[in-house]
């Protein structure tokens, strides 16, 4: 090999190596390009407001969002000690005890129904579905002004009187019997119960069919056997992770409370309507914070909302290993 064809080689060498750095230049510029408006949106629109919150939670700051005088912990023990906040807890508890179960049971029998339907489950799929995408307010308000209206051509009250001969009944203001839990549960499972169908009719698809037809070899018969040896050992971690979501949603409760119930001030007055009946921990902090306009206080209770979920959360995923294998079970 000449001294020319080694300069040429070289050449080549360095021109690959400066076009590969160009690639690799250009590469990355694409990549930010996509994703550093997301980047750049979630750090302004999420980590810069919680970290100012935080700070706020430390301060007292009424009327501003601007930190005055330092406080320390003097906002967390004033919620922690409110009888008003400690009761939007336990309402909040309460509302969890009755939408989770029903929700998972309701999304477990439509998933099984629609995995069993051979013709058009695609529209049973998109009709169970729908109601996810719809807003929350517009339901809510639906269910107060529609259907639990508490007038006599309700949609409810029609139903009673219709075929139960029952007076019409105040569904959301009537304190003996708590009806307004029933249209506070109702409105919250049309609305979310599509969405873990959906979670947990992807499991079920998921699920070898090889294991059925073992079973059947063995003798096993399909339904309950095969539903209690093989299906509900297999969505095992898919319910574990429908129930600790709905878990999440149930404490972050606030559409339908507030527009159902009704808002008002802090101090749940006559201008809060009903709300005094079920207030969630978000609907009393917003009214702390937007009615009373106390910033630090309202940041203080979201944080500690935000510990309780956290705990909650880590607690019953522990207690049901979720994650776990069936062979580390």
């Amino acid at each position: 090999m000449n001294a020319q064809n080694i300069t040429d080689l070289a050449q080549s060498k360095k021109s690959t190596m400066a076009m590969n750095k160009q690639n690799q230049r250009r590469t990355m510029f694409a990549f930010w390009g996509f994703v550093g408006p997301m980047v750049l949106g979630v750090f302004v629109f999420t980590y810069l407001p919680m970290i100012w919150g935080l700070i706020l939670s430390l301060f007292e700051a009424k009327a501003t969002i601007e930190p005055k005088k330092f406080v320390g912990l003097e906002n967390y023990i004033y919620l922690l000690t409110d009888e008003k906040f400690l009761l939007s807890l336990r309402t909040v508890a309460a509302f969890t005890v009755f939408i989770v179960p029903i929700t998972v049971i309701f999304a477990l029998l439509l998933a099984l129904l629609v995995n069993n339907i051979r013709l058009g489950s695609g529209i049973f799929r998109s009709v169970f579905f729908i109601p996810t995408a719809c807003s929350y307010v517009i339901a809510s308000l639906v269910w107060k002004m529609s259907i639990f209206n508490g007038l006599r051509y309700g949609v409810a009250n029609s139903f009673t009187n219709t075929f139960f001969d029952l007076a019409p009944i105040d569904w959301i203001g009537t304190v003996s019997p708590p009806y307004y839990w029933l249209v506070l549960v109702s409105v919250r499972l049309w609305l979310q119960v599509g969405l873990y169908m959906i979670i947990l009719l992807a499991a079920l698809q998921d699920i070898p069919k090889e294991l059925y037809e073992a079973a059947f070899v063995d003798g096993a018969r399909k339904g309950w056997t095969t539903f209690r040896f093989i299906t509900l050992p297999s969505l095992r971690n898919a319910l574990i992770a429908v129930l600790l979501l709905n878990l999440i949603a149930a404490f972050q409760a606030f559409d339908e409370f507030y527009n159902i119930m009704g808002g008002g001030a802090a101090g749940g007055g006559a201008s809060g309507g009903n709300a005094f009946l079920a207030r969630t921990p978000l609907v009393y902090l917003y009214t702390i914070a937007f009615g009373d306009r106390n910033y630090g206080r309202g940041s203080a209770g979201a944080f500690i909302l935000a510990a309780i979920i956290l705990v909650v959360t880590i607690t019953q995923g522990r207690l049901f290993g979720f994650g776990r294998s069936d062979s580390e079970s």
